[in-house]
């Protein structure tokens, strides 16, 4: 097995819980190519594993992940080096894509800062809970570059498209307190007990039905750039996808019972 502190990203699996962590923690958690490679490889693996019913992504040390590894930007910018403009489409697009579309619940666990697409990783997921300490910042127009990794389709939708421009066009680090009251984040714990936190909600929500939820990221996301006809029909597909579940089947036999249902998340 390679050594833990030389991998740019490490996965875990317990009882249908997958945790991917960043473990750049000397610098940050930010994205080399090998760390968006590896992040890319992690997300497809516990993406497609019908073992995994929730994906929870988060950073080792105090930070969640600064973006893009400037160090590495530089010496390409040097270069010359195609890379600096093929990594959105090769990298950080695919990955803000399986994040916000895998067919099971994403959780955010953001430990520290969140800044630049490290903090648009953390807008695809479901649910956002934010360590007291950390904070997020839409650093991309500080370095003179535009945004990406979906946080001008997120932001907008979060905090309205007003504040989106102001924390795009004047960025700044946002407290998790703020985030909280803006809707950046779904809930704020002590640093110490983030960790417990996410646990017991990502058990939650692994124990669940988890094609159901799967449809209803899909809904969601569908119906925030279509029409009421459109979204509508888009419901009723899913409506049959998960009606023709074993999940649902056995939700109907234990109201029948009177008892809660065990879900395969089949």
């Amino acid at each position: 097995m390679p050594d833990e502190q030389s991998t740019p990203v490490t996965t875990e699996v317990t009882d249908g819980v997958a945790t991917v962590r960043l473990n750049r923690p000397d610098a940050m958690n930010s994205l080399n190519n090998a760390t968006k490679e590896a992040l890319l490889t992690a997300l497809q693996r516990v993406a497609e594993d019908q073992t995994v019913r929730c994906v929870v992504l988060t950073g080792t040390g105090r930070a969640f992940c600064v973006g893009q590894d400037l160090k590495e930007h530089v010496g390409l910018l040097e270069q010359g080096a195609d890379a600096l403009f093929t990594t959105v489409p090769e990298h950080y697009n695919p990955i803000v894509t399986l994040l916000s579309t895998m067919n099971k619940p994403v959780i955010a666990a953001v430990n520290g800062v969140a800044a630049g697409a490290g903090a648009s990783f953390a807008f695809a997921a479901d649910l956002r809970i934010v360590a007291d300490t950390a904070g997020f910042n839409l650093a991309f127009s500080g370095i003179a570059l535009s945004c990406d990794s979906g946080s001008s389709w997120w932001l907008p939708r979060i905090v309205g498209v007003a504040k989106a421009k102001e924390l795009l066009l004047m960025p700044r680090t946002v407290p998790a307190d703020e985030a909280l009251s803006i809707g950046m984040a779904s809930q704020v714990v002590p640093a110490d007990e983030l960790e417990a936190t996410v646990q017991t909600i990502a058990t939650r929500l692994a124990a669940g039905p988890t094609v159901a939820f799967g449809s209803i990221r899909r809904a969601v996301a569908y119906s925030a750039g279509h029409d009421l006809a459109a979204s509508l029909e888009h419901e009723a597909s899913l409506m049959n996808l998960t009606g023709s579940t074993q999940d649902h089947q056995l939700a109907v036999d234990a109201f029948l019972a009177k008892e809660k249902p065990a879900f395969t998340g089949r």
